[in-house]
């Protein structure tokens, strides 16, 4: 019997390459076997007959042979090939902000780069407007500062990079210098804050996180163009980066012009006095603005440190006729010759920061610290006016420039130090915030005096998970902070009368003064996560200390034609919170509610009085900073619902209300609180071909509420309605895809008054109907 079996040998091939390891059996019977290392297999026993020989291995497809033994052996080689399979579409869905947002016992909103783009405005204030809660003062087209549920100014904290951002942000005139298209993902926080980032965070945080780290091995960059048609702005921010394995650098380089902003008017009244407009433009509110900035750093895989190096300039215009003691003097020909030129008056802005940013991590454990250096120079000018006992003529013999009204030098060291460590269900956050800061000034005109501020304070965070839906949070914080604000004298003679008789003498308009301010303050809240339900509940103590203007301005505000003056007194200002939010999440729709009470026993507020002053303000009515107990309580809510695939629309509304419980306007509201308001969208996202993707057509329908509950002197806003569209794209050209959006706003170039508006106080109306056409083009590999 024996006898009768033959041999059956071969090899698996992929090509002329061998394939090991492959398997080789002969169907319906038991013969099975498997290729060695060369990819050879043999049966040494076969009977005769026909046989249907198989090979497969893995990643390969099948090889099927016929084979007749009939007597001899038989040599059999069988050619496999590399098997493709078109698996399913996967869909990686990106839970980090939804996650982020149900850690956190605070309110917090997360736009990214898509966001400012899609919504790009005259500033990174402006272009993050469209969110509930958050409101702006603008000044004009490319300045304005941020107002969080109507706190704003040195309420506000805006983080960049991990360093608080320090600018002159105690004025309304002054805008933030932040580049919006150097920024990576936004945090806004609602809310007091103040536990982790200190004075100054009552009424919330805007934490502007750095762009993201460029992808491994790669080098590339994007060229942003955008241009406006209703200030006729031109301008663009080019990107350039790469990475190797541990090392990195991203720079960019933005420039912007833009000329007179145009508001669907052609007359406005200062102060009684009518002014017309040419062509609706708004007289020198041109202006020019610059970014550069490099990133650079090591990327380990327990070790990083990264550098961030920025400097913006901008130079623009005040509106002509609504700044100094006399509107009445502007050369409006001159003006009017050109809507691009910047003449008197006039600001000039440059900021300048270094940041370092650390991070080590270690097994259930990670060290982070920053280190900050800021240099903020701000000069405001404009021609000489002489008011009071200041001298008709200029004297040549002063050194300071004649044209220079005012200026502010502001160079800042910041240090933070935290260490977050994970013991079983504990998140635990130490750190310390520590920040020196020196300010000089110069001009012919004073308002704040020069003044050194010290601050320090040091932290300790809780997270604790109770259960997988549960989380409890706890904080407490201790800061200590001191001021020296430094005398200053005219520098021009005053006629006084002592004894009866007149003298004359460089009167002192601030005295030195050195205060020292202590706070602990403290937060406790919980996070309930389900399914499709989320609480959050939070209470808190929050606290900040006077700034200098507070304390100790003695002088015009040019801008408000006011004259303003501190009081050296004031207490740290204290602030109770309690914050909740609810929220449900299904398939189609979606729903959060975020109401809110805050209670301050001592705020600190400008008090209008019944006196004038004629020594400085040429009889311009006096305000004293003062301070009073207020309530304030509102809230947001937030609306989504998917009427089909690709039809889905959106409601926004919030609502605010102020009160003062003592003080001379006991009764009254607080000044710049935005009126209800609600916004209602509609978005079309249609698949259009293989070429175009993120395709988008949407319309926004703002409607605002009438704020006739004001505080002296304020002047009732009537209410008002606007719709804006907005319309992108994504087409792909070579593997990249190009970003285009495009933007109109105010669409029927309706005329009203922003409440919250820095030249609201003169009745002037927002800017007219706006095109906004962007286009994003990136490159490299």
């Amino acid at each position: 019997m024996y006898a009768q079996q033959f041999q059956l040998s071969g090899t698996v091939l992929n090509g002329q390459t061998p394939v090991k390891h492959a398997t080789v059996y002969i169907e319906n019977t038991p013969y099975k076997t498997i290729t060695d290392d060369g990819g050879k297999f043999n049966f040494e026993a076969l009977p005769k007959g026909s046989y249907k020989l198989i090979a497969s291995a893995v990643g390969y497809s099948k090889a099927i042979s016929k084979v007749e033994i009939n007597g001899q052996h038989v040599v059999k080689n069988l050619s496999i090939n590399k098997e493709i399979r078109q698996l399913n579409d996967v869909t990686i869905k990106d839970e980090h902000v939804e996650d982020r947002r149900k850690a956190e016992s605070m309110n917090i909103e997360i736009v990214n780069q898509d966001f400012l783009q899609r919504n790009l405005g005259g500033s990174l204030m402006k272009s993050l407007e469209r969110l509930p809660g958050i409101k702006t003062i603008g000044i004009g087209s490319g300045q304005s500062k941020p107002l969080i549920r109507g706190l704003g100014f040195n309420r506000v904290v805006v983080v960049d990079k991990g360093v608080k951002h320090e600018g002159q942000q105690w004025g309304a005139d002054h805008g933030l210098e932040i580049d919006q298209f150097a920024t990576g993902e936004i945090e806004l926080i609602k809310g007091s804050a103040s536990f982790i980032y200190g004075s100054d965070a009552i009424g919330g945080v805007i934490d502007i996180l750095p762009v993201s780290i460029p992808p491994l091995n790669s080098i590339g960059g994007s060229v942003d163009l955008i241009a406006k048609s209703n200030n006729n702005l031109y301008g663009t921010s080019t990107n350039i980066y790469g990475r190797n394995k541990r090392w990195f650098f991203d720079s960019r380089f933005t420039y912007q012009n833009y000329g007179d902003y145009r508001v669907p008017t052609d007359q406005v009244f200062v102060y009684d006095y009518a002014v017309k407009l040419y062509q609706n433009h708004l007289r020198n509110t041109a202006g020019r603005e610059t970014g550069i900035h490099f990133n650079t750093g090591y990327v380990g895989e327990k070790f990083r440190s990264m550098f961030y190096l920025s400097n913006t300039f901008a130079k623009s215009g005040f509106f002509a006729n609504a700044h100094g003691l006399e509107p009445r003097r502007v050369n409006e020909d001159l003006h009017d010759s050109s809507n691009r030129d910047i003449l008197h008056p006039y600001q000039s802005v440059n900021h300048f920061k270094l940041i370092n940013r650390s991070s080590y991590q270690l097994p259930n454990q990670k060290i982070e610290f920053e280190l900050g250096y800021q240099k903020n120079y701000r000069q405001e000018f404009s021609q000489y006016v002489n008011h009071g006992f200041m001298p008709s003529n200029y004297p040549a013999t002063l050194p300071i420039p004649m044209d220079l009204e005012r200026e502010f030098t502001k160079v800042v060291y910041s240090g933070n130090l935290r260490d977050r460590i994970t013991i079983n269900a504990h998140e635990l956050s130490v750190g310390i915030n520590a920040e020196v800061q020196t300010n000089d000034i110069n001009g012919w005109s004073f308002l704040v005096p020069a003044f050194n501020q010290k601050t320090i304070g040091a932290f300790v965070y809780d997270k604790f998970k109770i259960t997988d839906n549960l989380l409890l949070h706890a904080a407490l914080r201790y800061d200590r902070g001191q001021i020296n604000m430094f005398q200053y004298n005219d520098w021009f003679p005053s006629d006084i009368t002592i004894n009866g008789s007149v003298t004359q003498q460089n009167l002192q308009r601030a005295a030195n003064l050195n205060r020292t301010f202590n706070s602990l303050v403290w937060s406790a809240g919980l996070n309930y996560n389900l399914e499709k339900f989320g609480l959050k509940f939070n209470l808190g103590k929050s606290f900040r200390m006077p700034i200098a203007k507070e304390l100790g301005a003695n002088g015009v505000n040019y801008h408000y034609f006011s004259y303003e003056k501190g009081n050296p007194n004031l207490s740290p200002e204290k602030s109770y919170q309690a914050d909740l939010s609810l929220a449900w999440n299904d398939e189609r729709w979606s729903v959060q509610l975020s109401p809110f009470y805050n209670y301050f026993p001592n705020y600190i507020y400008l008090n209008p009085t019944s006196g004038h002053d004629y020594a400085y303000g040429a009889g311009n009515q006096i305000f004293e900073y003062a301070q009073s107990s207020v309530q304030r309580f509102g809230g947001e809510l937030q609306l989504k619902y998917e009427i089909f695939k690709n039809l889905s629309t959106q409601f926004l509304g919030e609502i605010l209300q102020a009160k003062q419980l003592s003080g001379n306007k006991k009764g009254f509201t607080l000044p710049f609180s935005p009126p209800a308001s609600a916004l209602i969208n509609l978005t079309y996202s249609p698949k259009i071909g293989r070429q175009l993707s993120n395709t988008y057509f949407s319309i926004d329908y703002r409607l605002t509420s009438k704020q006739d509950n004001i505080v002296p002197p304020e002047k009732k806003t009537p209410g008002y309605q606007i719709v804006n569209i907005q319309v992108g794209t994504k087409l792909s050209l070579y593997g990249n895809p190009l970003q285009l959006s495009l933007q109109v706003q105010n669409l029927f170039d309706t005329k009203y008054l922003n409440h919250t508006s820095f030249y609201r106080l003169i009745e002037l109306p927002e800017a007219g109907r706006n095109l906004v056409l962007s286009l994003k083009i990136p490159f490299g590999k």
